[in-house]
């Protein structure tokens, strides 16, 4: 072997030798970040954006691997959380599903029953009346006679409500108003009889309006605050 093919031969071994100490050194940083990360977990991550009190489900998100050791502890891990669950605030596509995003759906109680009626979008909801709010219940009347005052009546106070639909559109009972008018489907939970008070007033009221009730006020109006007239306000 002459000396070019020793020179050969050790600039082999060295390129060879090169190879492995930067293969190693590979290993050894992969093996360091992988101390650092951790094992990786599931979590789950909003696909759309999603309303404040839209009812959840498994197909409004997508599967994302998260290092354990960067997951909050609020992170949801498990969809079936979701279970008879509504969004609390808006959530934003991309975000990470939080357990403090949404809350339970609320149920009746003992004595309750459900119903639905709709309300005019534009004059009876304004986007602010939401599944656990309190609302009175408000129905305005047409005298039986032209001599007799109109008349708005307090129907039900302090009603909770359970759910709230989407824009619909309906015919308005304003002979006036011969195009479709948005209306949104609002459940309450009501006694017995507050919900046949409620049915009188979506059948035989001109208007069925809501007034939203402070959080936290539970007592009812006074007795002489339950009906209305223009000619008793003088």
């Amino acid at each position: 072997m002459n000396s070019r093919q020793r020179r050969g031969v050790i600039l082999l071994i060295l390129s060879v030798l090169c190879a492995l100490a930067a293969f190693g050194g590979v290993l050894v940083v992969m093996g360091d970040v992988n101390s650092k990360v951790g094992n990786e977990v599931v979590a789950y991550r909003v696909k759309g954006d999603i309303a404040p009190y839209t009812p959840l489900a498994a197909g409004q998100f997508e599967e994302v691997t998260v290092p354990k050791r960067w997951l909050s502890e609020t992170a949801v891990t498990d969809l079936g959380v979701l279970k008879d669950k509504l969004a609390l605030t808006s959530l934003k596509k991309g975000s990470l599903l939080q357990n403090d995003m949404f809350v339970d759906k609320p149920k009746l109680q003992a004595g309750e029953q459900e119903i639905a009626i709709m309300i005019d979008a534009s004059t009876g909801v304004a986007g602010k009346v939401t599944p656990g709010a309190k609302v009175n219940i408000i129905g305005t009347y047409k005298g039986k006679k032209p001599t007799d005052p109109d008349q708005s009546v307090l129907m039900v106070a302090n009603a909770r409500v359970i759910n709230v639909g989407k824009l619909t559109p309906i015919d308005s009972k304003d002979a006036d108003k011969k195009s479709p008018v948005d209306a949104v489907p609002i459940t309450f939970a009501l006694s017995t009889k507050d919900t046949q008070r409620v049915a009188y007033a979506e059948s035989f009221a001109v208007h069925v309006r809501l007034a939203l009730v402070a959080p936290g006020t539970d007592s009812a109006p006074n007795p002489g605050d339950h009906f209305y007239t223009l000619e008793g306000d003088r």
